[in-house]
């Protein structure tokens, strides 16, 4: 067996990839993995005792400033294992009065910028990423979150060197992921999926990373229209760590690619009983509706506004995701353009491209939508749901062939990237 180790020097030699790239394009947050933050993952109950036992270390202890750091880390852990954001001022409150403490506690400054990215406040994520990093200069898991943060920024030529960094330093899951990722978004997926492959032979005794990384490379198969490898690796994913939401959240798309409407609605209910996450409870009214069962659609509509309201009263930036949301499913569809240009300033990614492209050209307004959606491409990056994006924008403006070319550019490369607009790409085409 090939050990991660022997396997190293093909990785970090991703650098040579810069030089074909000039990485001028942008996207949004680097899907990072279990360990990002430096805290050992554990399953939810593990991870509710060591918070009741930090807390009483800390009750016994009240000016331990190492206690006060792992504690904040267990909170974002919850948080995470939960879906419920109220863990994320208890992080800050505990992470700030570890550097209370202890000012130089480089291990709380990474929290706080592990924190700022869950809240999606990117530029504090890589102030306190670099602050961090002068503190510690060996601590490859720091460059994990700059990287992640001039991700959100669009600054990639700085973000891959952050990852190729990281790998070299201490390679692992979060490494490999990364560096996945990165390859993704320069549209290089079989490199992407090499990498994902190591990141899963690293995270081997991590029971939920090794969960999290099934999944991801299980995305990766189905970003390109494989179903079925796909489908194995979120199986898999539940095999290695019961229950995980995640993977019931994907195995739902599966079965809605496969015209099994009702299979997938149940496993996307049991996604979300598990951890009511707004990507579940909107896939879940959209399976709803492919059903014809609107109520239903509705109702978990409306509790993406609930949902939307948690978040920002604990300081999560949610604008770039309403906005698209608000598009998609044609609520306040005036207000979009305004909120999704917003959100562009925060996080000039191809990501916050797209979503102005899409706001604009759904308020008819083609002829400035282009520009964005040109933008959104510039990688090279092979989204489905972007490439449908310029190709209705192209209709929009009467360039009927052009449009309809990357509508089945879209649909070749995944027939199912969208429960509400693969089917419509596939209608138009007729």
């Amino acid at each position: 067996m090939v050990t991660v180790a022997a396997l190293a020097a093909t990785v970090t030699l991703f650098s040579g990839v810069l030089r074909g790239s000039h990485s001028s394009g942008a996207l949004a947050a680097a899907p990072t993995a279990p360990t990002g933050t430096g805290f050992v993952q554990t399953g939810t109950e593990d991870t509710a005792a060591l918070v009741a036992g930090l807390q009483q270390r800390l009750e016994a202890s009240p000016k331990d400033a190492e206690g006060y750091a792992e504690l904040g880390l267990a909170y974002q852990q919850r948080a995470r294992e939960t879906g419920d954001p109220s863990w994320y001022p208890r992080s800050d409150r505990a992470l700030r009065r570890a550097l209370r403490l202890a000012p130089g506690n480089a291990v709380a400054v990474g929290g706080l910028g592990s924190l700022a990215l869950s809240r999606h406040r990117f530029r504090d994520a890589l102030a306190l990423g670099r602050r961090s990093l002068r503190l510690g200069p060996a601590n490859a898991r720091t460059y994990g979150v700059i990287g992640d943060a001039l991700l959100e920024l669009g600054r990639y030529g700085e973000a891959f060197r952050a990852f190729d960094t990281m790998a070299r330093l201490k390679p692992s899951d979060g490494a490999y992921a990364r560096v996945s990722y990165a390859r993704e978004l320069l549209g290089r997926p079989d490199d992407a999926i090499a990498a994902m492959r190591l990141a899963l032979v690293s995270a081997t005794d991590q029971p939920e990373a090794t969960a999290w990384t099934h999944v991801q490379l299980g995305k990766l198969y189905w970003s390109i229209g494989r179903v079925g490898p796909a489908a194995r690796q979120y199986r898999a994913a539940l095999s290695a760590f019961h229950g995980y939401p995640y993977a019931f959240d994907a195995l739902a798309q599966v079965q809605a690619a496969r015209g099994r409407l009702s299979a997938a609605v149940a496993l996307e209910n049991r996604a979300v009983d598990t951890i009511p996450l707004p990507q579940f409870v909107s896939q879940l009214g959209d399976l709803y509706r492919a059903e014809g069962n609107r109520a239903q659609a509705r109702r978990q509509y409306e509790l993406m506004d609930v949902i939307r309201r948690l978040l920002v009263a604990n300081g999560v930036k949610t604008d770039l995701e309403t906005a698209l949301f608000d598009v998609d499913h044609g609520i306040r569809t005036g207000e979009s353009v305004t909120l999704a240009r917003k959100a562009r300033a925060l996080r000039p990614s191809i990501d916050g491209d797209d979503v102005l492209a899409w706001a604009l050209a759904r308020n008819g307004r083609c002829d400035e939508a282009l520009g964005y959606s040109k933008r959104a491409l510039r990688l090279g990056t092979r989204d489905a749901l972007k490439i449908f994006h310029r190709g209705m924008i192209e209709r929009c403006l009467g360039h009927r062939s052009a449009g309809d070319a990357f509508l089945r550019d879209a649909l070749a490369l995944n027939p199912h990237f969208s429960i509400l607009w693969a089917p419509f790409a596939k209608k138009e085409l007729r």
